[in-house]
C-alpha cells in the first residue's frame, strides 16, 4: 500500500525527497514528475560542469525530455544540491541551469510545481523573490518530521550500496575451486584435444556439468534463493555461464523475462552460434526496449551477480560485473551501473557489455520501461537514478 505523504511546504517537500530516492543526494540534480500534485517518480543526475549557452541549453532540452516521457507527468519539481553557497552566489547557486531548464519546461508545455536549491549554507526557491539572499536556514528542512516516522532517513548519498558485499575466505576459495573443477570437467568432456591428468575428475564438477544441459534451468534457480546459501559448485557454474557473453546474454534476457524467454534465447544463442539470425524481439530487452520486467526478478539478479562478483576469482569477475551492471541499469539506477562497468573494465579494459553499460550511463540512456511506471506499491515513490547526460 502506497503511503501519501502532503507536504505543507517547500521544506516539508524537500524533507521528503531523501526517503523517496533512498540516499541523500549530493551535487545532483533531481527531477520530480508530477501528476497533478501526485509524484510520479524522479530522476537524479549528476550536476553539469561550466557550459556554454547553447550545451546547456540542448542538455537542458535532453533532461526535460526525459521528465516528457514519463507516462501521465503533467508538472515537474526541479532541485539542485550543490556544494556551492548562497553567500558566494548572492542568491541560489546554480541558477543560469535552472532558469534553463524551466525554459525547457515551459517550451514542452510541462508545468513547474516548484524550483528549489539546497546549498551548502542554507535552501531556497528560485520562484521566490522573496528568498532571503543567505537562503533560509538548512535547519528548517523537517528531516525528523512526525510525518516521516515510519520512513528512516537515509544518511549515505547516491553512490553508496555500489560496494560489493563482503565474502569470507573459505567462500572465495570454495568457489575458485569449484570454478576450475567445472573447467578442468568441461575439457575434458567437451575440449578439442583431451587433457592429461593425474588425478580423477571430481564427481561434484561432473554433475554440475550434466546440470549445464539445462542452462536457463540453472539460472532461474539460482534467482530463487540468498546467494549466500548457494553451493559452491551452482555458483561456479552461474560464474562460469556469465563468464562466456552469448550466455550471460541468455542470463539477462531470462531475468527480465522468465524461464520461457530463456528457453527461447539459449536457443537462438545456438542458432546463432551456426551463423543464423539472433531474433530482434529478444535482443531487445539488452537495449531497454520491450515489455518492463518484473522488478523482484531484477531485484535478484542483482543481489546474486554482486554476491558473485565479490566471490570470484579476480579473473572470472568482468562478465559478473558486466552483468551487475546491467541489471542495475535494467533497474533505473546507472550510478550503480556504471560503477560496476568500470569496475569490470579495471580487470578487463576491453570488455564489450561493460563499455556498453557504461555509455548508456554517460549519455543518459534509460531502459524504456522505466518511463512507464506507474505510482509503485513500495511506501514511496522510487526515484530513477541516471549519470550526468552528455550533449
Amino acid at each position: 500500500m502506497t503511503t501519501i505523504f502532503r507536504a505543507a511546504g517547500a521544506a516539508d517537500f524537500l524533507a521528503l525527497v531523501p526517503r523517496l530516492l533512498g540516499y541523500r543526494p549530493t551535487r545532483s540534480l533531481v527531477l520530480i514528475p508530477f501528476d497533478g500534485n501526485r509524484t510520479l517518480g524522479g530522476l537524479r543526475l549528476d550536476l553539469p560542469a561550466t557550459l556554454g549557452r547553447t550545451e546547456l541549453d540542448s542538455m537542458c532540452s535532453t533532461y526535460i525530455g526525459m521528465v516528457c516521457k514519463v507516462s501521465h507527468a503533467d508538472a515537474v519539481a526541479v532541485i539542485a544540491y550543490t556544494d556551492e553557497t548562497f553567500a558566494a552566489s548572492e542568491g541560489p547557486p546554480q541558477g543560469e541551469l535552472v532558469r534553463a531548464l524551466l525554459a525547457q519546461a515551459d517550451l514542452c508545455g510541462l508545468r513547474v510545481s516548484e524550483a528549489l536549491c539546497v546549498a551548502a549554507d542554507g535552501w531556497g526557491s528560485y520562484l521566490d523573490a522573496g528568498c532571503p539572499p543567505g537562503g533560509h536556514p538548512l535547519t528548517d528542512i523537517p528531516y525528523d518530521h512526525e510525518a516521516f516516522a515510519d520512513e528512516p532517513l537515509p544518511t549515505e548519498d547516491q553512490a553508496s550500496g555500489a560496494d560489493l558485499p563482503t565474502v569470507d575466505l573459505a567462500e572465495k576459495e570454495r568457489l575458485g575451486l569449484a570454478l576450475r573443477e567445472i573447467d578442468r570437467a568441461m575439457s575434458a568432456l567437451f575440449g578439442d584435444e583431451r587433457q592429461p591428468s593425474d588425478r580423477p575428475l571430481a564427481r561434484d564438477a561432473l554433475s554440475t556439468v550434466g546440470r549445464m544441459d539445462d542452462v536457463p534451468l540453472l539460472l532461474e534457480e539460482a534467482i530463487e534463493y540468498a546467494p549466500a546459501e548457494m553451493d559452491p559448485y551452482e555458483a561456479a557454474a552461474v560464474v562460469w555461464c556469465l563468464m562466456r557473453p552469448g550466455l550471460r546474454d541468455v542470463a539477462l534476457v531470462q531475468w527480465a523475462r522468465d524461464l520461457a524467454a530463456g528457453d527461447e534465447a539459449f536457443a537462438a544463442q545456438m542458432r546463432y552460434a551456426d551463423g543464423g539470425e539472433y531474433p530482434e524481439h529478444l535482443a531487445a530487452p539488452i537495449w531497454g526496449e520491450g515489455p518492463s520486467p518484473d522488478p523482484h526478478r531484477l531485484q535478484a539478479a542483482l543481489a546474486l551477480t554482486r554476491h558473485l562478483a565479490a566471490a570470484a576469482p579476480r579473473p572470472a569477475r568482468p562478465g559478473i560485473l558486466a552483468a551487475a551492471a546491467w541489471v542495475a541499469w535494467a533497474l533505473g539506477r546507472s550510478t550503480h551501473a556504471g560503477r560496476y562497468a568500470e569496475m569490470a573494465r579495471e580487470i578487463d579494459p576491453g570488455h564489450g557489455m561493460a563499455g556498453i553499460v557504461l555509455t548508456f550511463a554517460a549519455s543518459g540512456h534509460l531502459p524504456e520501461w522505466v518511463y512507464r511506471r506507474s505510482v509503485p506499491s513500495d511506501p514511496v515513490t522510487h526515484l530513477i537514478d541516471s549519470r550526468r547526460v552528455e550533449s
